[in-house]
């Protein structure tokens, strides 16, 4: 059975219960600025990219010169939501679990990095992860920089090293690393969707995940 050294997480739908509080903000947005209201299929799927390759997708008819506003509009309604949002049950486990056994862990999310800053110091999980990695400090999924850049830094080859996330652009993002990845349901992407893109495992819960990782990490 493959044994991982390292594990590496996507934030918001794998570790932070906020899909439905991004997916709201996006939507709030877009009526501020009267650009037509992303359905939440459409406004959920982008989760996981940086905002600008999410924008192209979910509000195309958006200026440039309009971007700070939507952005700023964006965040005012996140953090009106900021203070429900929570851990997903079970995750401090699962890290718990693997920092015992010495297993690196590692994030490469959609978020910029006063976001996870943010997320990390509000969560008590600053000290959790070696290495991390943000959209606005590198390319945005599927493309592997942000993947290649944790491995580079804490000295791992692809095969040591696996993704974890709740959309299919971590799975793809996992694919051009040459890392194997673990698609959770639970998120923003469906089980169908996940399914197509072939992640390593799927897995529809943290207590799957914890399971799983037990005898392979």
């Amino acid at each position: 059975m493959k044994r991982y050294d390292a594990v590496v997480f996507d934030w918001d739908g794998t570790i932070m219960d906020s899909t439905h509080s991004i997916v709201a903000a996006i939507q709030a947005a877009c009526a501020d600025l009267m650009l037509p209201v992303p359905p939440p299929e459409d406004a959920s799927w982008v989760i996981g990219l940086s905002f600008e390759a999410a924008l192209r997708r979910i509000a195309p008819a958006l200026t440039q010169d309009r971007m700070p506003r939507f952005l700023e509009r964006f965040r005012a309604h996140f953090l009106l939501r900021d203070s429900e949002i929570r851990l997903f049950n079970g995750i401090l486990d699962v890290f718990s679990d693997l920092r015992t056994r010495h297993v690196l862990l590692g994030v490469a999310t959609g978020k910029g990095r006063a976001g996870l800053d943010r997320a990390l110091i509000a969560t008590q999980l600053l000290d959790c992860f070696e290495s991390t990695r943000c959209a606005d400090e590198s390319f945005s999924k599927p493309n592997p920089a942000m993947l290649l850049e944790i491995m580079e830094e804490l000295n791992l080859r692809p095969e040591q090293v696996l993704m974890v996330g709740d959309t299919t652009h971590d799975v793809q993002m996992a694919g051009n690393a040459g890392v194997d990845s673990m698609a959770v349901s639970y998120g923003a992407h469906d089980k169908d969707l996940l399914a197509a893109s072939h992640p390593t495992v799927l897995v529809a819960s943290v207590g799957e995940m914890r399971a799983w990782l037990a005898d392979r990490a």
